[in-house]
């Protein structure tokens, strides 16, 4: 049987602001963007290549900015900095690990992301 995370929550305030900061600056895809009600608005946005999207808006008891640890698994950790970097996205160096390669950013609520180079060998 298999168990696929499709979904996470990323608690936002500005909902609005965090689709300009994922789409326009990490390079995110727009799925949906739809109005529930007037608390709740759906924002579903997928980074290129990944069968998992986030939520932004919708229903959480989170406080905006308190996901933390999100890994995305990249080719290329050079050019993922470099990638963010020219997006006007503030991100750490690369961190080598012997388990791989690491960049680190955050989105204006302050939800951590690492971007993991899995490491061969």
């Amino acid at each position: 049987m298999d168990w696929k995370i499709e979904l996470l929550s990323v608690p936002v305030v500005d909902v609005d602001r965090a689709i300009a900061f994922y789409v326009d600056q990490v390079g995110f895809h727009l799925d949906h963007d739809h109005t529930v009600s007037e608390e709740i608005r759906f924002v579903q946005l997928t980074p290129p290549g990944s069968a998992c999207s986030i939520l932004v808006g919708g229903l959480t008891d989170m406080p905006a900015g308190s996901q933390k640890g999100i890994q995305v698994v990249i080719a290329d950790a050079d050019a993922a900095r470099e990638h963010l970097l020219a997006n006007g996205v503030a991100c750490s160096e690369v961190d080598e690990q012997p388990w791989g390669r690491f960049v680190y950013f955050s989105d204006p609520e302050g939800n951590a992301w690492a971007l993991q180079q899995v490491a061969l060998g």
